[in-house]
């Protein structure tokens, strides 16, 4: 934490040298991503941006840093409430006090999209509190969703549940359980970590989606990709530090607001578009796509909602309603999937 403020610092200082005088009004905010400027999530950053500048005349200005080159991999809240950088990219389903957010992605079983599990998503934070306390000291700008992940191995194929037994895998709360379960042995760890920790042969093998595979470069450090489609959720992922919003005028904090959409979508396209060419890229570095077992696929399901019955319930003695929660989202999943309007207020 000292070594990313020290950076900061410097970074600050020195970006200050030799630039011409920022007109008077203008706003100047940082914001901080582990990714490089070319990933698909930078993209959608960048389109945002865009946006920002544009409806704001170029009042306000985002100044992005890329690359980790602000904010870690695990503190990155922390780092934003602190003012290393004023807006970035959060995880907190890496937080070890965000209970609910790092549980929260199993409850989604049977959504169908990207914008169904940010609807839900949107629903369940406006509906109970214990979201928004995880997150608090930030401003959530950004909910994002994701294309549904595989099983990516290094060196041996998973075509039945049995074959993940001895496994090494990264993979994150929501899943962690129905693997243990299986007898894989589950990693909690930053997606920044898997490839390393994947070449080096210290895991062997990551729970991710297609799009990954040419984002970060996985299909290089594997051989394996079992397209078991495994259940996820949203979760907020972009965020500004809430004493900076507070210093927003009315109508700043109005834009922003009304960008959250731009940005949201702007993901989902992204991430639509770069399934097919990560397809692409992942045949062409000679990686084998295999296809579960007959019966594979249902066998998992019915793990999985089981385990987040259990999930929820664990979260009781936090105070945190986490079955009912569950059995909320279970019901707005079902009415998104019948294509009725969600009731985010009701709670059962």
């Amino acid at each position: 934490m000292r070594l990313t403020l020290i950076l900061a610092l410097l970074i600050g200082l020195l970006s200050g040298c030799g630039r011409a005088p920022v007109p008077d009004g203008t706003i100047v905010l940082t914001y901080a991503s582990p990714y490089p400027a070319t990933h698909t999530f930078s993209r959608a950053d960048q389109a945002w941006m865009d946006y920002i500048a544009q409806q704001s005349k170029g009042r306000i200005r985002i100044k992005p840093y890329w690359g980790g080159a602000l904010l870690s991999s695990n503190e990155n809240m922390l780092e934003i409430r602190h003012g290393v950088a004023d807006i970035g990219m959060i995880t907190p389903m890496y937080a070890r006090s965000a209970h609910l957010q790092r549980i929260q992605p199993s409850f989604y079983s049977g959504v169908g999209t990207m914008a169904d599990q940010i609807a839900v998503y949107r629903c369940l934070a406006a509906t109970y509190p214990a979201f928004n306390a995880e997150v608090r000291g930030l401003h959530v700008l950004a909910v994002q969703g994701g294309n549904f992940p595989g099983i990516l191995t290094r060196n041996r194929p998973v075509r039945t549940l049995a074959d993940l037994k001895g496994l090494r895998l990264r993979a994150q709360e929501d899943t962690a359980n129905v693997l243990r379960a299986l007898g894989a042995d589950p990693v909690n760890m930053s997606m920044a970590e898997v490839y390393p920790s994947m070449a080096k042969g210290v895991i062997d093998g990551v729970i991710t989606p297609v799009d990954a595979l040419k984002s970060m470069h996985l299909a290089d450090v594997a051989s394996y990709y079992t397209t078991l489609r495994i259940p996820r959720g949203a979760y907020p992922a972009r965020a500004m530090g809430d004493k900076v919003w507070q210093r927003l005028s009315p109508a700043d904090q109005a834009l922003f607001t009304r960008a959250e959409g731009v940005w949201e979508a702007a993901m989902i396209t992204g991430l639509d578009k770069s399934v097919a060419v990560s397809m692409d890229y992942a045949k062409g570095a000679g990686l084998n796509f295999v296809a579960p077992a007959p019966g594979a696929q249902e066998e998992f399901d019915s793990l999985y909602r089981a385990n987040a019955t259990r999930l929820g319930a664990t979260l009781g003695k936090l105070g945190i309603p986490g079955r009912q929660i569950a059995e909320h989202a279970t019901a707005l999943v079902a009415a998104r999937t019948a294509g009725q309007p969600l009731d985010c207020g009701k709670t059962q």
